[in-house]
């Protein structure tokens, strides 16, 4: 059991002994070992939600169904990509691919519904086809693999896929009994039956699997990623109660009372009445709230702007309001206290509070600090596919008006 307690805390801990002496709980700790594809995780984590919704059984079809919605938001909402990209650019994983042709497709949100997903799936079923059959090739035989030749009966895994179905189903009624079987049928509507006993043990403890799985997926999309902060909060839909902002308005309020701000996009005078407290590189990839990525907006661009990079061209205005607000706080004692209210929730990063806010910095060593550590975060996430806000769409807002 070398390989299971590996996986004690995740897993092994919360399986009642009963299971021991008919499952082959090592085996199972062993389904997310050596991917080569992210996909190995959406498989198995769709298996468990299936049958957490009382399901003893499930096509290819409906399991990648499951598959994809599962990824739709960490592909499109957080821009990471599953498996990495080939040299040339081209997306390495299958799944990536059948989201991504989805989004073509469908052209729905990235934060669309899960209902809104399924029924896209359903209505582009027909094109879809050729990357769902691609999901097929290897996941359902190689997530077995922890299983496979631990008796008399032993095969190459890398054996084509009707030597493995056969090898897995005949393993099953002689040997070890397996999370799941195969059946007769072919392409996207094979069957896969789960065991009544493995159907009984995830049941018992779905959310610790769930939680296991999760944990496996993030190490895997942080290697495939590394240069994507916050990555463990980037696997479901945005919670909007993450934002932490209420300080950071008091303090611009403050800031807004004794002199005057002009917006970073408009260079307009902000409206105190009418301005949000937004993040210069978007949210979604910063997964913080730190004030030296934050600035007051113009409420009726925010939309606009919603999950883009403003070009780069705007950072000299945003650091110029940032350096404004430096100054205040340095000057004046009111504004100071509500600085240092957003300690607790936007005041994290060393370099900003040792280097940034420090007394003393000058509008260019101030200009220089906030650009030395912002820039490569800005380019990061260009480079993970964030789309540029174009100065275009302002210009054109201003003629309309």
């Amino acid at each position: 059991m070398a390989e299971f307690d590996i996986e004690k805390t995740s897993l092994g801990l919360i399986i009642d002994n009963k299971y021991y002496n008919t499952l082959d709980i090592e085996g199972f700790s062993r389904m997310m070992k050596d991917p080569s594809y992210c996909y190995k995780f959406y498989w198995l984590e769709a298996i468990v939600q299936l049958i957490s919704e009382n399901r003893c059984e499930a096509t290819y079809d409906e399991i990648i169904n499951e598959m994809i919605a599962n990824a739709w938001y960490s592909v499109l909402e957080f821009h990471i990509h599953l498996s990495g990209l080939w040299a040339d650019g081209e997306v390495r994983d299958n799944l990536e691919r059948a989201v991504l042709k989805l989004k073509e497709l469908s052209d729905l949100p990235a934060n669309a519904s899960r209902v809104e997903i399924k029924n896209a799936i359903a209505k582009f079923d027909k094109l879809l086809h050729a990357e769902k059959q691609a999901l097929t090739n290897n996941v359902p035989y190689k997530a077995l693999s922890g299983f496979a030749n631990k008796t008399g009966e032993r095969i190459s895994l890398d054996s084509s896929a009707g030597r493995m179905i056969a090898y897995y189903n005949f393993l099953n009624s002689n040997a070890i009994l397996l999370p799941y079987t195969f059946g007769n049928e072919t392409g996207l509507n094979r069957k896969l039956t789960f065991s009544t006993a493995w159907i009984q043990m995830i049941k018992d403890n779905t959310v610790s699997i769930l939680g296991w799985i999760q944990c496996e997926k993030v190490k895997w999309l942080q290697n495939n990623n590394p240069e994507v902060p916050g990555l463990i909060y980037k696997l479901a839909p945005l919670d909007e109660k993450m934002r932490k902002l209420s300080h950071v308005r008091k303090l611009w309020d403050g800031i807004l009372d004794i002199c005057s701000i002009n917006d970073v996009f408009t260079g307009d005078k902000i409206n105190k009445e009418k301005y949000d407290v937004d993040h210069f590189i978007p949210w979604s990839f910063v997964m913080n709230d730190e004030l030296w990525n934050l600035m007051p907006m113009d409420s009726s661009l925010n939309s606009s702007k919603n999950n883009r990079l403003p070009d780069w061209v705007f950072f000299e205005s945003f650091a110029r309001n940032q350096y404004i607000m430096y100054e205040q706080v340095h000057e004046k004692p009111g504004i100071r206290s509500l600085y240092e209210a957003c300690y607790r929730d936007n005041l994290h990063s060393i370099w900003a509070n040792q280097e940034l806010y420090r007394k003393g910095n000058t509008d260019t060593e101030f200009y220089n600090i906030l650009e030395r550590n912002m820039r490569p975060v800005y380019d990061s996430a260009r480079r993970q596919g964030y789309d540029v806000w174009d100065r275009r769409v302002i210009d054109n807002l201003n003629y309309l008006m």
